[in-house]
């Protein structure tokens, strides 16, 4: 087993994504703390406000993390467009890496196709129809990143009828190419699909090796990924054998 070699005066922040809550970011959590990591999860009312009032209520909590030591940020989804939109004009003297899943920087074409229903206005919120890829747009207006970030990127669809509509390879809900951004340091693309990527030990593992090198390990094979994470979760006394985490 590894053994966790980070100081607990470093400290994680975990952002979900849209419609979700800080449970989805959990498994990720767990598995940080087995190697040493302080973690908080972030919890914010994804769905009943724009992106700008959502991140209002989100910075002063990263405020506060980062004046009590040097911390990481892990975000999903449209929690990395939060992150970029809190730290457009900031400037964070202890802010570590940030490892950004599935983010929909150049927006989703998805969004494009169904922000005009009012089901799905209802459901997802203001802040969703933000997320399209219109030139002129809420994107659009976000300045290149400029803190030390890798972006993962999933290539699994889970609906045949969503993937239809997105150009290239893509997670169902962004595709590889949306989650690039500008001043990024590392990109990798997992075999993983959106909703879960998050959950999927490769994924894990390569969020973990960003955080503490500042670089991904493409050649990490997926056999390998389990047992790491596996070996985490048991040294945070989240799991009691590799079988807990193979679901």
């Amino acid at each position: 087993m590894e053994n966790p070699h980070h100081p607990k005066t470093e400290r994680v922040l975990l952002i979900h994504g849209l419609a979700r809550t800080s449970r989805s970011m959990r498994l990720l959590a767990k598995a940080l703390k087995g190697r040493g990591y302080d973690t908080l999860l972030i919890d914010y009312p994804s769905t009943k406000a724009g992106i700008e009032a959502l991140s209002e209520q989100t910075l002063p909590k990263l405020l506060s993390s980062c004046e009590a030591g040097r911390t990481h940020v892990v975000t999903h989804s449209m929690g990395g467009i939060l992150l970029r939109h809190c730290l457009r004009n900031a400037d964070l003297e202890n802010l570590g890496r940030t490892v950004m899943l599935g983010p929909p920087n150049g927006g989703s074409e998805l969004i494009d196709k169904l922000q005009h229903l009012r089901l799905f206005q209802r459901l997802n919120g203001p802040a969703s129809v933000q997320l399209g890829t219109s030139a002129s747009g809420f994107l659009r207006g976000l300045p290149p990143v400029n803190f030390e970030l890798g972006v993962i990127a999933g290539d699994v669809s889970l609906n045949p009828i969503f993937n239809t509509v997105m150009p290239g390879p893509n997670d169902g809900k962004v595709t590889v190419e949306a989650t690039k951004v500008q001043g990024a340091a590392a990109h990798l693309t997992v075999h993983t699909s959106h909703t879960f990527m998050m959950n999927n030990p490769l994924v894990i593992s390569q969020v973990e090796a960003f955080l503490r090198s500042g670089a991904f390990e493409p050649d990490l094979r997926y056999g390998d990924a389990i047992r790491r994470v596996s070996d985490w979760l048991i040294a945070s006394g989240h799991a009691r054998s590799i079988a807990d985490i193979r679901a």
